[in-house]
């Protein structure tokens, strides 16, 4: 399948290099361009793009707004190009509460020359994201202490950086709305009747409106410390961790060296970073450190921190993978399971990419398969706590 691409910049030089480096892969073909959130919300209606690549900050209309009334009208697909600033990270989550699925930061270095990593990374994206189909049904996720939303600051840019059906014919997303329904009973869920002394969830693309839509169910009193890997630049993990504590019941904190982990208390780990538990007994503590290895792809990596946390817990762990591209997790689940830890995959109608999921899958390492809608209830009930 061809992935059919609107590109949507106010600059004239970031369009026709995004155009260029799309169209080097032969399965991606842009078929329109828009110079600003208005025209944006005009080329999609007529042109029915498969997705949408989407700047922030444009004139007559910005990108957040021009996401909401495309989500409103013509369900699509975008991908958004955001700033490394703490403005542009705070409009790049309201862009992904708006409907967005995903984003890369704009990084005028990484487009202006041949940055190999950078250029498969964008092509990567839009094909996984670009494959997908959002029912006209769709639902954005706008947070009752966030709506309405305000407009997008100025924000001056400094761009970047096949899903196999196994369960699902339908490939077709669905987002959460502000309170999510399960399809889950909880008064016939059956436990494990494990006793834990962790919950760890490790994600990706999508992951930000994954991670909201579970932790803004969860009780304040939550019995165990939650350990959170998100891929996410450093620049935006503050910010997100800032929104999520704003949202939720529980505390949400970026992770910092030598924080004592805490029941009740979610620490996402630092952009750019490692984050690894360390201590035995009942008092253990984060190690958060610059990983210069180049053989780890991702900084945070979720096989990282999994690993950590089956040495320091053994068996006594609720580990979960959420939507994401690639295998992050399956290797670090591997250890956890060896351990007697519980693992759950996120299903693939509800994933923005079913990459990660699906490696654990694949690998025979999941107990559950969930819908995201189904997994803060089972959550709670595993836990004890609902």
């Amino acid at each position: 399948m061809v992935v059919k691409v609107l590109v949507v910049d106010d600059s004239s030089f970031f369009r026709r290099r995004v155009s260029e480096i799309l169209e080097q892969d032969n399965d991606i073909k842009v078929i329109g361009f828009a110079v600003n959130g208005r025209e944006a919300v005009e080329k999609t209606e007529q042109l029915r793009p498969d997705m949408i690549t989407m700047d922030v900050e444009m004139p007559v209309l910005d990108g957040i707004s021009a996401v909401k009334e495309i989500m409103a009208s013509n369900p699509t697909p975008i991908l958004m190009f955001s700033s490394l600033t703490r403005d542009g990270a705070t409009a790049t989550l309201d862009a992904l509460d708006a409907g967005a699925m995903d984003f890369l930061p704009k990084k005028f270095e990484d487009i202006a020359r041949n940055n190999d990593d950078a250029i498969k990374l964008l092509q990567t994206k839009v094909k996984e994201i670009g494959r997908r189909r959002i029912p006209r049904s769709f639902k954005p996720l706008v947070p009752a202490k966030l709506a309405p939303t305000s407009p997008a600051p100025s924000i001056k840019p400094s761009i970047v950086a096949k899903d196999t059906n196994i369960r699902q014919p339908d490939r077709s997303f669905q987002r959460s709305a502000v309170q999510p329904k399960s399809s889950v009973n909880a008064s016939t869920i059956r436990t494990s009747g494990k006793h834990y002394q962790l919950l760890a969830i490790g994600t990706s693309t999508g992951g930000p409106v994954a991670l909201q839509t579970i932790l803004t169910q969860l009780p304040a009193n939550f019995p165990h410390p939650i350990l959170l890997i998100q891929h996410m630049p450093a620049a935006f993990t503050p910010a997100f961790a800032t929104r999520l504590n704003s949202l939720c019941k529980i505390k949400v904190k970026e992770a910092q060296q030598g924080d004592r982990l805490q029941p009740g208390t979610a620490y996402l780990a630092p952009g750019g970073q490692q984050m690894m538990v360390e201590g035995r007994g009942a008092a253990k503590t984060l190690r958060v450190f610059e990983d210069q290895s180049e053989r780890i792809t991702y900084k945070p990596s979720v096989d990282v921190t999994f690993a950590s946390v089956a040495k320091a817990y053994q068996g006594d762990v609720l580990a979960i993978v959420l939507t994401g591209m690639g295998a992050d997790g399956r290797d670090g689940a591997r250890m956890l399971k060896q351990t007697g830890a519980t693992i759950w995959a996120q299903d693939e109608n509800s994933c923005v990419v079913y990459g990660m999921p699906q490696a654990l899958v694949n690998a025979g390492l999941a107990s559950e398969i969930l819908a995201l809608d189904d997994v803060a209830v089972r959550i709670k009930r595993e836990t004890g706590c609902g």
